[in-house]
């Protein structure tokens, strides 16, 4: 009888496999929905999937990927937790509220892709991204999805080529001589002679609805190499400054070019300085200023880029301070309205450039539209959860004490990135 049962089974898959192939032939539209697991629960990093890295929570990194690469249908995030998803719906995530039955420490991940695929019937092949793979670019994700509409596969898996001489473990006490597993220690390869092994990296698993249904991987499989650079996986909170590094030189930050960065606007309070204003007996207005700071300022001046200090209504500075802290600075320093976003715009087309030629540094509810809209944005790192939200970028550094000076330094980074992807990319040209 369990016999005759698992026959049935094996001929219902068929019958869907076959029923998808002849989708993908008669050119019928597929739903394809990329899904990120993001429990609020992780026992190793508390709250990793939006722990800040390199300024962007971590699952910002690959969300930016999944939706500039326009492959997908729908993007989602399935989670438990409440900060998670308000982290995924600002990065352009819907969110899928994972029952409690699969946000156990016991729960696999297939048991939560069943669960969103039963309740999402019209996905028809889901891309599971890991949000511990910040290197992930778009361009993965398209050449791997074509690997499913285009070649046939129904389980697209990714992987890295390792060069790992591997040994065979012996339980400690053990008498029992170890082995090689993958050499032959009389006859060592060397590393441009050996081809290595493909070992899975984690950042992404794609499957038609098919596979899902009897598990993670099966059917028609195959592999998407991709390099050891863009290989990046965080279990463990001593991988976090190595991961930093690596994401800072390899990682995805946007479709926008960052060298058109022309207009850097900093809030003076709250950014530049810490919020304070210092009064003395006489009634004379004092503010501290990081040397930090105006060095940052003026680093991105000599790569010219104009920085402009601005001060809303609220904090009015007198005109003795503006002077001051516009020749420390060598900064104009604009006092602003209630209308931030529109007294920008209108500079913004005094000057001739658009919302992607301006980065914007601000730190409260006031600065929120202008963080959305700015090319490059940041907060310093005890701004408020609305505003943290709204930045591209959340610095380590607090207000007057060192912001200014880190995101200046990633402005310069990201401009310094993109000069080597056009110079890489004109060598293409030239000699291809």
């Amino acid at each position: 009888m369990a016999a005759a049962r698992k026959r049935t089974l094996s001929d219902i898959e068929d019958v869907r496999d076959r029923k998808a192939k002849v989708i993908k032939d008669s050119g019928e539209k597929r739903h394809i929905a990329a899904l990120i697991l993001a429990r609020g629960g992780s026992k190793g990093i508390p709250l990793k999937n939006i722990k800040v890295l390199a300024g962007v929570p971590l699952i910002g990194w690959v969300l930016r990927a999944a939706v500039d690469s326009k492959q997908f249908d729908s993007v989602w995030v399935s989670t438990d937790h409440d900060d998670i998803e308000k982290v995924a719906k600002t990065w352009g995530a819907q969110v899928h509220r994972r029952s409690p039955e699969v946000s156990k420490d016991s729960s696999s991940s297939l048991d939560t892709i069943q669960e969103f695929a039963r309740l999402n019937p019209e996905v028809d092949v889901i891309c599971h991204i890991q949000a511990t793979s910040p290197c992930l670019h778009p361009f993965h994700l398209k050449e791997a999805l074509e690997m499913i509409t285009k070649q046939g596969f129904t389980s697209v898996f990714s992987v890295v080529r390792r060069h790992h001489f591997r040994w065979q473990e012996v339980k400690k006490g053990g008498s029992v001589a170890t082995q090689p597993l993958n050499l032959d220690p009389c006859n060592r390869p060397r590393r441009q002679d050996w081809d290595g092994e493909l070992c899975e990296n984690g950042s992404f698993y794609i499957y038609t609805r098919a596979t899902i249904e009897r598990g993670l991987q099966g059917g028609k499989w195959a592999y998407y190499e991709m390099l050891p650079e863009y290989s990046v996986d965080i279990d463990v909170d001593i991988d976090w400054p190595v991961a930093e590094q690596r994401v800072l030189r390899f990682g995805y930050f946007g479709l926008d070019k960052p060298e058109v960065v022309r207009l850097l606007l900093c809030n003076v309070s709250g950014c530049l300085t810490d919020g304070r204003v210092l009064i003395s007996v006489s009634g004379e207005e004092m503010v501290s200023v990081n040397t930090r700071d105006t060095m940052g300022i003026r680093m991105l001046q000599r790569e010219g880029v104009e920085v402009i200090l601005i001060s809303s209504s609220e904090d009015l500075l007198t005109k003795a301070l503006a002077d001051n802290l516009s020749q420390r600075t060598g900064c104009e320093v604009r006092q602003l309205g209630k209308d931030i976003q529109g007294e920008v715009t209108a500079m913004m087309d005094d000057k001739d450039l658009d919302w992607k030629e301006v980065a914007y540094m601000g730190n409260d509810a006031p600065d929120v539209d202008c963080l959305n809209l700015a090319g490059l944005s940041a907060v310093p790192r005890d701004a408020p959860v609305v505003a943290i939200n709204a930045a591209k970028y959340s610095c380590h550094s607090a207000a007057g004490l060192g912001a200014v000076r880190e995101f200046s330094e990633h402005i310069l980074l990201l401009k310094k990135k993109a000069k080597s992807q056009m110079e890489q990319d004109r060598i293409y040209r030239n000699t291809f």
